[in-house]
């Protein structure tokens, strides 16, 4: 069980009320030199509440107000010290959607779309890539870029408020930020989260075509996504596997067909039902979203000969799995494909179509919780404990 943070309730910092307030009651808030936010001081600590200075604003820069953000599977990880290199401490939240402050920039958002103070924007977390390694260059994978930085997770409290789990979001000059469109809330964002833009990258790396039978192997963010976005792509048949029932309960609404739960099935009998359902074959794609080394040994087994496997849930390491390389792998001639995080071609690419199609992609219901700055570490415990499918923070 996570700790939750040991703090009294602090007042709100003032602020304008509505989702897309006007730049003249947004102007104020500009002059408010101290805010909060929460901070994880270390593996395992429990979350503080800091006060933070306002930064100085660079040429270039912009201060966002911040309006939601989510609380990740990669913020429980963070917390229990599961990837290397995190300059604890650190303000965790790097997907969020924050209203503008002020900008000393040109206001156009990175697509060139203008935005004036009081507009809700969201940004691409990866920042600071070279433009001068093999992955920026040649191989065009700037998320491998070895001197990314990422918000919420590589900068250390110290450096500012480069984290969600705040009042504010200093955005360093050369972010990436996108302008919301007009038809999705902060809501739609935040409910899809890091999920929305890591399931909608894991479907095109899986390469689906029209008519193809896909398994989405998890029912969290990042499957409810690829369930959503497989659907949307084409695919005629997509089975999700996972639990609770809660979470199985979003995918009919996202757009899935089948749901299978891992605690009211055995492996044998999820594979003879989608054997069955196809002819046979298995599916053309599975996709994992899960995590669990032993999903990726089930998976193997599921995926059609000539098929594809597309590996995104482990994002950290959760240990070995058991695969028989002639059985699952050579002999079925199949094509195992990772995919770890995202590109900003992702995010603008599935904005644009979540922003066409919201209605089929109803991604704020995954929303279970919304929690204060001082409650951080309760919605930690929440999401890793499955009591919520997305717990977001509201400072």
């Amino acid at each position: 069980m996570l700790p939750a943070a040991r703090y009294p309730r602090c007042a709100r910092s003032p602020g304008a009320t509505g989702e897309r307030a006007g730049s003249r009651q947004l102007a104020a808030g500009s002059f408010y030199h101290m805010f909060r936010a929460a901070i994880m001081p270390a593996p395992g600590k429990p979350i503080e509440i800091v006060q933070l200075p306002k930064p100085h604003m660079e040429p270039g820069s912009t201060l966002l107000e911040t309006v939601a953000s989510e609380v990740c599977g990669t913020d429980v990880h963070l917390f229990h010290g599961r990837l290397a290199g995190v300059p604890y401490p650190i303000i965790p939240g790097h997907v969020s959607v924050g209203r503008i402050l002020e900008t000393h920039g040109d206001g156009k958002d990175a697509v060139g779309t203008p935005f004036i103070p009081g507009d809700l924007m969201t940004f691409y977390d990866v920042h600071e890539v070279c433009h001068e390694c093999w992955f920026c260059l040649v191989s065009n994978q700037p998320n491998r870029c070895p001197k990314r930085k990422v918000y919420g997770i590589t900068y250390s409290s110290n450096d500012g408020p480069l984290g969600g789990w705040s009042e504010r979001i200093y955005m360093k000059p050369g972010v990436l930020m996108l302008k919301l469109p007009e038809s999705l809330s902060s809501d739609d964002v935040i409910g899809g989260g890091c999920g929305l833009f890591t399931g909608f990258g894991a479907v095109e790396r899986g390469d689906i075509a029209m008519g193809d039978t896909v398994v989405v192997q998890g029912a969290g963010p990042v499957g409810l996504s690829a369930t959503a976005f497989a659907a949307l792509r084409g695919a005629t048949q997509v089975i999700t596997i996972g639990d609770p029932d809660t979470r199985l309960a979003l995918c009919a609404p996202l757009g899935g067909d089948t749901t299978l739960s891992l605690k009211k099935t055995t492996p044998d009998e999820r594979r003879a039902m989608i054997l069955d359902a196809t002819g046979g074959r298995g599916a053309d794609v599975v996709i994992e979203a899960s995590g669990n080394p032993r999903a990726v040994e089930e998976g193997l087994r599921i995926v059609r000969d000539g098929g594809v496997y597309v590996i995104a849930g482990h994002y950290t390491d959760a240990g070995p799995a058991t695969i028989n390389p002639h059985v699952d792998i050579n002999r079925k001639h199949i094509d195992i494909r990772g995919r770890w995080g995202t590109d900003f071609s992702h995010v603008v690419r599935a904005l644009r179509v979540f922003a066409k199609h919201r209605d089929r992609l109803p991604f704020s219901r995954t929303i279970g919780g919304r929690y204060r700055l001082e409650d951080a570490g309760k919605a930690l415990a929440d999401v890793e404990s499955m009591r919520v499918t997305k717990a977001i923070i509201t400072p």
